[in-house]
């Protein structure tokens, strides 16, 4: 998830905004003065708001960080499914801010919405938490208990998003502007510490702890879940201390209401003769104050700029679906360290805290310097270009992923892989219909397992095998089953030659898994870890896939009914699937005999570093200057609109990738490139748009009261002027 959309507004979203006189009250009893930090002019209950925030917001991207692959791993969604849920929930995540901002705005106040949506929330932390966990019941419960506590959690998450910030403003006096504004900073500064934090926590929680025999979700989604109870409390506690504005009324409804009344009324003067207005909005004037209509004027300027938007949030939200799938293919081994894929998604947060200095005080200077005029739009389609360029590497990394494994199964068809654990070279021959679906020799313990993909004539089929072994000629019968990966082990005792065929489950989880083959005559039993055993039979035995923590394996102990010993199975991986063939052929004691159990991809998930850095520099240049351009231009009146608006177009650009992972049915590869393509063409139009765009007047974006203060200013410098020219 991307910074900036983390950075909730300095107000509610819908401030009130009076157009009328409002009617006098009774003079309120004198208020006791807010406690202070040590001193300064800063409330001490700002200290209860920015703790809280660091908490949420550790929750909200501790849970989001491993969502992908709890959808793809655990309930085992297809990658498109996933993908789509993802997205569906960040869409409704900027949805419901509207709900919460009406709530406070218009009826409980901030306080009371942030607590009572915070037990929302905590109550979608332990519904995903209990869904996590395998024994509560069938799969098809735990789905349902996944996206109960999703909607949840987007309610209570998007719901407070538009309260805690403007909340913690509201604890200052306004002759404490200043102190006002370090506080957002400090805010700010507690959203980036908890995503960073968590979204580099939470994976290994969630991977480097076994929990029910696999990764621990459970873990991963109750951490974050104990986290937002502590943030709860943590704001409850300072309630004494708040200064709690009441509701005072809705300003998205009045805008709502005057451009309706504008149109409807529009239309029912065509049957009159009424003369045509300058304006469409000037239809609303016999309704609506004209402030207001100017005000509104002014809004929809921007908010046709915002059209084009959704369509680089459609990119930018892919860092925790489409790249984390990505990196499950990629491989994490650093030499000092293991990445989780999930943790890839910890760059953003921390090339935004690199990236926004070096822009402000780097490049953005050394442009002007060079005499070059870098407007607010220009930076933005820069930023546009640059997430454009992300997803072109992106696809180019896909690419040579995809060369490295195999290609994906289509009708009929099966993978297979030959092993030879015989004391000679096989030669070996696939038969189906008199016709050869494959020929190869195979040396005995080849280090990588020859690969071959065969056509089958029919989804299920019986596939005889020729072996020629020395001077031995065997057929063999195997079934086989279209879309699936199957192990032909081959072993020979210079006498005879046989085999026996394997149906591969694979690694379908991001844990490092183990299987053994047994070629000795008696079974054992292999201990890796105080509650992993596992059996293998005798001669030609093979054992089922199992989960295993990563590290060191230098002395696996091992039991027969004859004799214990010890097997060298050197370092496991994170994620990788290994084959460890058991064999006396040195007569010097069983050995482990490692081999590739299927192609996996090698490639470095360092490589998806430039991809990072280019989409969050793209981040900083079009999110951070894209507020400032609309708040610039905003009347003041409309600055809260607006971001209701900006919230909206985060939220269309999810479902903009829902919709592509569903329907479009695009390789990953070619779903990046098209993602590249249309923020193109989209940013092609926003160029066009932003050319004729003319800018605002400053004092058409200032309130009356504003406005009035400007030219009481003017007049004051106008007579200082004088003054000095006498």
């Amino acid at each position: 998830m991307n910074s900036f959309q983390k950075k909730e507004s300095k107000r509610t979203l819908f401030s009130p905004v009076s157009f009328e006189e409002a009617p006098s009250r009774p003079p309120s009893p004198p208020k006791k003065p807010p406690r202070k930090i040590c001193g300064t002019n800063y409330p001490l209950s700002i200290a209860f708001i920015v703790v809280n925030e660091f908490c949420e917001r550790f929750s909200y991207y501790g849970m989001k960080a491993v969502l992908t692959l709890y959808f793809l791993y655990y309930l085992h969604w297809h990658e498109d499914t996933a993908t789509s849920v993802y997205h569906a929930f960040s869409s409704l995540c900027y949805f419901t801010p509207l709900l919460g901002a009406a709530i406070a705005d218009s009826w409980l106040g901030k306080f009371k919405t942030i607590v009572y949506l915070s037990l929302v929330y905590v109550l979608g932390h332990v519904i995903k938490s209990l869904g996590a966990i395998p024994m509560l019941g069938e799969q098809s419960l735990h789905r349902v208990l996944a996206v109960i506590g999703l909607s949840l959690i987007a309610l209570g998450t998007g719901g407070i998003k538009p309260c805690v910030a403007a909340f913690g403003g509201d604890q200052f006096e306004e002759k404490h502007a200043n102190e006002r504004t370090r506080y957002f900073s400090v805010f700010y500064l507690s959203i980036n510490a908890g995503s960073l934090i968590s979204t580099f926590v939470t994976p290994m929680l969630r991977g480097d702890v076994q929990c029910f025999g696999d990764d621990c979700y459970a873990l991963a989604f109750g951490i974050p879940g104990l986290l937002m109870v502590i943030a709860l409390v943590v704001f409850i506690m300072g309630s004494k201390m708040y200064i709690k504005p009441p509701p005072k009324g809705n300003i998205l409804a009045q805008v709502i209401k005057c451009v309706w009344f504008a149109i409807s009324n529009r239309f029912k003067s065509r049957s009159r003769a009424i003369p045509r207005r300058q304006h469409w909005l000037d239809w609303a004037a016999e309704k609506y104050p004209k402030q207001l209509i100017m005000d509104v004027k002014a809004l929809t300027r921007v908010l046709f700029l915002y059209i084009p938007l959704p369509m680089f949030w459609a990119l930018l939200d892919q860092q925790g679906s489409r790249w984390t799938l990505q990196a499950t293919k990629m491989d994490g081994n650093l030499g000092f360290f293991v990445l989780q894929p999930d943790q890839m998604q910890v760059l953003n947060p921390l090339l935004v805290l690199v990236f926004i200095p070096v822009f402000d005080f780097g490049i953005y200077r050394l442009v002007s310097k060079c005499g070059i005029h870098f407007s607010s739009i220009r930076k933005m389609v820069v930023g546009m270009l640059l997430a454009c360029l992300a997803f072109a590497v992106a696809a180019v990394i896909e690419i040579k992923i995809y060369e490295m494994v195999p290609s994906q199964m289509g009708p009929q068809e099966v993978f297979l892989q030959v092993l030879n654990v015989a004391d000679n070279e096989v030669k070996v021959t696939g038969l189906a219909a008199n016709k050869s679906l494959l020929e190869k020799s195979i040396k005995p313990f080849q280090k990588t397992p020859h690969h071959f993909k065969l056509q089958l004539n029919a989804k299920k089929q019986d596939l005889h095998f020729l072996l020629e072994y020395q001077n031995f000629s065997v057929y063999t019968e195997h079934f086989l089953e279209e879309k699936n990966w199957y192990s032909l082990i081959l072993h020979g005792n210079g006498e005879n030659v046989s085999s026996v065929m394997v149906k591969n489950v694979g690694n379908k989880t991001t844990a490092t898994t183990v299987r053994f083959v047994n070629t000795l005559q008696t079974d054992i039993n292999i201990s890796l870890g105080k509650d992993t055993i596992i059996s293998v039979g005798e001669a030609f035995g093979v054992s089922p896939s199992r989960a295993v923590e990563r590290g060191e394996y230098p002395t696996v102990y091992c039991r027969t009914k004859d004799e214990d010993f010890y097997l060298n199975l050197g370092r496991l991986d994170f994620g990788e699937a290994y084959l460890f063939v058991i064999t006396n052929k040195t007569r010097q004691g069983p050995q482990a005999w490692e081999m590739e159990d299927m192609t996996t991809s090698k490639m470095s998930i360092a490589w998806q570093l430039p991809q990072y850095a280019l989409v969050t520099a793209g981040e900083v240049m079009f999110s951070v200057t894209g507020l400032e351009f609309s708040y610039s231009q905003a009347p003041s009146s409309m600055k809260s609109v607006l971001q209701a608006a900006w919230l909206l177009t985060v939220a269309v650009g999810n479902v903009i990738v829902l919709t592509v992972a569903q329907f479009s049915g695009l390789a990953q590869w070619a779903e990046f490139i098209l993602f590249s393509c249309l923020l193109l063409v989209v940013c092609l139009l926003f160029s066009i748009m932003g050319y004729y765009y003319v800018p605002a007047n400053p004092e058409e974006t200032q309130g009356p009261e504003n406005k009035q203060l400007s030219h009481i200013q003017g007049n004051m410098i106008n007579l200082k002027t004088k003054k000095t020219k006498l």
